[in-house]
């Protein structure tokens, strides 16, 4: 069984409360002075106490975790009245031995002083009882506290590993979009087409190690979604127009690649070849609130081009359940053929 810091500082709790139980006796005998014995009340504490203190630790440590929690509930039952049992001097088998070695039980002593002796009796006992059910108590409201860590612990790491996997589900349809574009421009212009490999190089470097942090400046992440809508231009004829408003905020922290499905959706639904088309994008950052919003024309993709069906959308509707719970909202509509997407983060 290892020994781990937070045992050693719960035995020093355990230890101090019941230095606390010993002292105040003491601290008021000697506020009271001469009228009371110093000694004598130390003595009686230590009496009372200390028998207590080893019911308590006893079952704590020992008896709890052994017996009860293994499920042998009667055996902690027997093992609490033997030891009880003995630490009272065998009370329960009707005898006493007292301070003069003579055998006292209650048919040695007068019948007036049968109360006395019962009291003594049942007092001691019935606080070693209390001290065996408060060790039970504190115990098991302690092992429900280490369960909740646990299912914390838990519950964290199944939300890490599922960011972990709906980010990774982000990067390749990233690249394989704006692949297919540079491709296309290829067979146009080769040196721009140079160019935006270049540039594609630069993104994918911020995705692959500026992104690794859970947060990352908003005003990087700014920069990258423009220079990922320049490489998305590419894809873009006469009759499309693209407008972006992006303002930053200097300090600001905010969780990567979280828009980049909603500005790919928006040139993958809202361009058409032959009409036109308009694609509006704003992010805005002011005392910690982050608004994005994209307004896109709508034009849907027929059954047989099954490229981007709504993936990226519900990850990052996912992504931010988990990353900002009860500190985002979000409105999506479609109204005259404008499909409008407006988030909002409280950073």
């Amino acid at each position: 069984m290892n020994i781990t810091r937070k045992d050693f500082i719960v035995l020093l709790m355990q230890l101090g409360f019941f230095a606390i139980l010993i002292g105040l006796p003491l601290l008021m005998a000697l506020f009271w002075g001469a009228s009371v014995s110093f000694n004598l009340v130390l003595r009686i504490t230590l009496r009372w106490m200390l028998p207590m203190m080893a019911v308590y630790l006893l079952n704590y440590y020992v008896l709890v975790p052994l017996l009860y929690y293994k499920h042998h509930r009667w055996l902690f039952v027997f093992a609490n009245v033997l030891i009880i049992a003995l630490i009272n001097n065998f009370i329960f088998f009707g005898y006493k031995i007292g301070q003069s070695g003579m055998i006292i039980s209650p048919t040695t002593i007068p019948e007036m002083g049968r109360p006395m002796y019962y009291s003594n009796a049942i007092v001691p006992v019935a606080l070693h009882i209390f001290a065996a059910i408060a060790a039970l108590g504190v115990r098991h409201l302690s092992r429900l506290h280490e369960v909740e860590l646990k299912i914390k612990e838990q519950e964290q790491k199944t939300t890490q590993a599922e960011l972990a996997w709906l980010k990774n589900q982000l990067n390749p349809h990233f690249l394989f979009n704006t692949l297919n574009n540079i491709s296309s421009l290829t067979q146009i212009d080769a040196d721009q087409a140079q160019e935006s490999i270049a540039q594609l190089s630069d993104l994918l470097r911020y995705a692959m190690y500026e992104t690794e942090k859970p947060l990352v400046p908003l005003t990087g992440e700014v920069e990258f979604m423009k220079n990922y809508i320049d490489l998305m231009r590419l894809r873009c004829g006469k009759k499309t127009t693209v407008k972006v408003d992006m303002q930053s905020q200097q300090g600001a922290m905010v969780a990567p690649l979280l828009f980049i499905s909603l500005i790919e959706n928006a040139f993958k639904h809202g361009v058409s070849s032959n009409q036109k088309s308009n694609i509006d994008i704003c992010l805005t950052a002011d005392d910690g609130l982050l608004t994005f919003i994209c307004d896109n024309t709508n034009y849907p993709k027929d059954n047989a081009d099954r490229s981007g069906s709504g993936i990226g959308l519900e990850n990052t509707r996912r992504r931010l359940q988990l990353l900002y719970p009860d500190r985002h909202t979000w409105e999506q509509t479609l109204v005259d053929d404008i499909y409008h997407i407006k988030i909002t983060i409280q950073l």
